[in-house]
């Protein structure tokens, strides 16, 4: 049976929400970060750059608003019986995110996830700083950890799949043998192997020929 790694996107595909809206509601500018993360995730901005001044929006925050957060989060119809019958298959499942690790990680460690990696954001005495700490996920970043995740599970590029919706997803879509448009944006669905226009990710399992 032939194994396969399975990337995706987060925000938008892994899970119904944009993370980054959900803290936006605690500081009270959702409408802003709105704005930006729509033009990002169309590529009309530089992700890195509209990712900074939406972080920098959320200066003042408690590290408490994680949890709010997290309890909004609702998570897309068909992830369990996907990762499980990649699993069942001998594969792995991962994510990547220009999200959180703060929100990420529980969430991956309760499905069983393989791999994943955020962004993280800077905390000082518990409060939110406005900065990203470290570098950030952009488009690169994810088709590098792709690549990465490929060889640590010794699964060619062409056994890879991505998985994602917005403009940041299209390098790793590119690197994957099987590039997967999740109800995608206008520039991912013209680029993307594959779309997938119900919000059900166990989809993703006929083109595996893991389902019927």
């Amino acid at each position: 049976m032939t194994r396969f790694l399975v990337v995706l996107d987060v925000d938008s595909t892994l899970i119904e929400n944009e993370v980054i809206e959900l803290l936006a509601d605690s500081a009270g500018v959702r409408t802003h970060i709105e704005e930006i993360t729509t033009r990002a995730m169309n590529g009309e901005l530089d992700f890195e750059a509209s990712l900074r001044e939406r972080v920098a929006a959320l200066s003042g925050l408690s590290t408490s608003v994680f949890d709010s957060a997290s309890a909004a989060i609702t998570v897309t119809p068909g992830v369990p019986e996907m990762i499980a019958a990649i699993h069942d298959a001998g594969g792995a499942v991962a994510a990547v995110s220009g999200g959180f690790h703060e929100l990420l990680d529980p969430l991956a460690e309760m499905w069983g996830l393989d791999f994943w990696r955020a962004n993280r954001l800077e905390v000082s005495a518990g409060v939110l700083t406005g900065k990203v700490d470290g570098a950030v996920i952009d488009a690169a970043a994810k088709a590098a950890a792709l690549i990465e995740w490929a060889e640590a599970t010794d699964i060619p590029l062409s056994q890879c799949v991505a998985v994602g919706d917005g403009a940041n997803d299209l390098e790793m879509l590119s690197v994957a043998g099987i590039g997967v448009g999740f109800d995608p944006k206008p520039r991912v669905r013209d680029r993307a192997d594959v779309i997938i226009n119900v919000r059900d990710l166990s989809q993703i399992l006929p083109i595996l020929g893991l389902r019927g």
